[in-house]
């Protein structure tokens, strides 16, 4: 018997392989499939259905590859919507996988069809429940990708589906999420790493308002929702384009890389320091591990995409890209930025400060625009900066015209990993006067201002 959790880094993606004598299944398999067809070989397995709990949003499914490659049958929920592939699962329809049993639950809210897949084990018990993204270990799922006028719908929806679908499966069922914490899913997961229903039960926030119509009124909320989004939902009920194995950056020299970057967008991974320090003009910093969460709200799909990338982080950097559908990867600056300052000469600096020096700047009077771009769950968390300007690292784009243009913009979250890639855009658009701010807000003689 196997039962293994695959975790996509970034995107808090889990995926399951489950099987038992020589027959296996997939829960949820991410675009870059080979993973689980080489898992079940190794263990004389053959994968026999791949299961979809719903049509995500928030990164490519590799059903459609996967079943390609092992002959599988692809089993869909969301029956309401057009898809091109696979069969859509009904309630309450049963498979077996070896001498395991699978039985579909239909579980919306978090989409209008969302389908849980609860395991039993050898002597017909209830084992595992696989809940998408209906219920995860501390939260639950987000109703608003149907739209703010189906808020309330959604939400009641989800509250039967948890409170008279799941919670009655028993409280020593494991519950096996699609998403970890950092998933832009739900907005509180909890770092259990297992848990069950019984833990949920106890300790999940969400669940312990029973009352239906206060749950309702507390999970009916709109939240952001990155560009790219609808480009995952599009291509997760086509099928998304074939893989096949990892895309290899071509290494281009500074000349050919100069060359390609008109019409392109050059994205440097480096840490915030690197790229302070020397970057390719007009490059957008995004270090590797905000990848996953940032790209899709910087990165458009109809321009292809440079990399200024260190040679070991090469392959996460693309695995993080292809897996949001970014296809058109046109290379990578060869020897990195020491090569480019050799061949080229010519590179871009971002100003940086420390806390301390910014707040010396603040105190002495000298002009100063602060921006921050922090969320508005942080600043209520912990407090506002006197005197700065908040935009959301994410809205940005939509929101440039707000930045007075006459005094330096000092850019902080709360570290500098965001707040580099804000620098990088606004450097990107033509804003010259723009520095870091590192170390985070810059409270003052360490006062915060209260939220609001």
């Amino acid at each position: 018997m196997i039962l293994e959790r695959i975790e996509s880094e970034g995107l808090s993606h889990y995926s399951y392989l489950i099987g038992a004598g020589a027959s296996a299944a997939v829960i949820d398999p991410r675009r870059d499939c080979l993973v689980y067809a080489e898992m079940a070989a190794h263990k004389g397995m053959r994968i026999r259905h791949i299961f979809e709990t719903h049509r995500n949003e928030d990164y490519l499914s590799g059903a459609v590859e996967l079943a390609s490659m092992t002959g599988a049958e692809v089993w869909h929920a969301d029956s309401q919507w057009d898809y091109r592939y696979g069969t859509p699962a009904r309630d309450g329809q049963e498979w077996r996988v070896g001498s395991l049993k699978i039985r579909a639950i239909l579980s919306p809210g978090h989409t209008p069809g969302m389908m849980s897949y609860l395991l039993h084990d050898e002597e017909g018990a209830p084992w595992i429940v696989f809940t998408g993204d209906a219920l995860f270990a501390g939260d639950v799922g987000r109703v608003d990708f149907m739209g703010s006028d189906r808020l309330d719908e959604m939400a009641a929806l989800l509250y039967g589906t948890l409170f008279e679908r799941l919670l009655p499966l028993g409280d020593g069922v494991i519950v096996c999420p699609a998403h970890g914490p950092g998933s832009v899913c739900a907005s509180d997961i909890s770092t259990r790493v297992w848990t069950t229903i019984g833990l949920e039960r106890c300790h999940n926030p969400k669940l312990q308002v029973c009352d239906p119509f206060q749950f309702i009124a507390a999970n009916a909320v709109d939240h952001e929702k990155a560009p790219y989004f609808s480009r995952m939902e599009q291509l997760n009920l086509t099928g998304a384009p074939p893989l096949g194995q990892m895309p290899v950056l071509a290494p281009l020299t500074p000349q050919e890389f100069k060359e390609k970057m008109a019409g392109a967008i050059v994205v440097d991974t480096r840490m915030p320091e690197a790229f302070a320090a020397s970057h390719v003009p007009g490059a957008l910093s995004i270090w590797l591990g905000g990848l996953p969460g940032f790209a899709g709200w910087f990165l458009p799909y109809d321009k292809p995409l440079l990399l200024v990338v260190d040679e070991d982080e090469e392959e996460k950097a693309v695995r993080a890209l292809v897996r949001m559908g970014y296809d058109s990867l046109a290379g990578k600056l060869s020897g990195g930025m020491l090569g480019w300052l050799k061949a080229e000469g010519r590179a871009v600096s971002t100003g940086m400060v420390s806390v301390g020096e910014m707040r010396e700047i603040l105190d002495s009077g000298s002009p100063a625009q602060l921006l921050d771009v922090r969320s508005k769950e942080e600043l209520e968390k912990n407090g506002r900066v006197d005197g700065a300007h908040h935009i959301h690292i994410t809205q940005l784009p939509r929101h440039m015209d707000e930045i007075p243009g006459q005094d330096t913009v000092y850019v902080f979250c709360a570290s500098g990993l965001r707040s580099t890639i804000a620098a990088s855009y606004l450097q990107r658009e033509g804003r010259d006067n723009v520095k870091i701010v590192l170390g985070g807000p810059p409270f003052r003689q360490g006062v915060r201002s209260s939220p609001g």
